[in-house]
């Protein structure tokens, strides 16, 4: 399964978890960040300002919010502001997760645990519109279909 990331100014690309693995410069133990999770994770900072400049993206702009949407449609936007200490976990025990696949983002400094996100398949950095608060919740997408067989 491979995970979308999209950047305002950097364009999209898809990724591996190893492919993401690799490109990150800071890999942890989620537990020095996370008390109680135990696995690896590689440290999102670190990693968007590798992609960013494998991308060849040379600006001083920071990214307003990211934006993370799961497999089961499950979405978080988060403030650039909460993300000093975020990691995505990507191994337990030495395997794959089992429990999050493909990776987990955790956001120590979020203002809810909601922003915590399993099985993220798409990230987007965004740098328009207001930081001022994270959201979260799942798409709520009902088709014409659906609507009228609801009557």
């Amino acid at each position: 399964m491979k995970v979308s990331v999209y950047d305002e100014l950097c364009g999209d690309a898809e990724f591996t978890v190893d492919e993401l693995k690799a490109l990150a410069p800071l890999h942890l133990s989620l537990k020095d960040r996370v008390q109680g999770v135990e696995g690896k994770a590689f440290d999102l900072l670190t990693w968007y300002g590798a992609w960013r400049q494998r991308q060849l993206a040379n600006t001083d702009r920071t990214p307003v919010y990211m934006e993370v949407e799961a497999v089961d449609e499950f979405q978080a936007k988060i403030p650039w502001e909460q993300l000093g200490q975020a990691a995505f976990l990507y191994e337990q025990t030495g395997e794959p997760l089992k429990k999050g696949f493909p990776i987990r983002l955790y956001v120590p400094d979020g203002s809810s645990e909601c922003l915590n996100v399993k099985s993220v398949v798409k990230i987007k950095f965004s740098y328009h519109g207001s930081s001022a608060e994270a959201s979260y919740g799942f798409k709520n997408q009902v088709s014409i279909e659906d609507l009228k067989l609801k009557k």
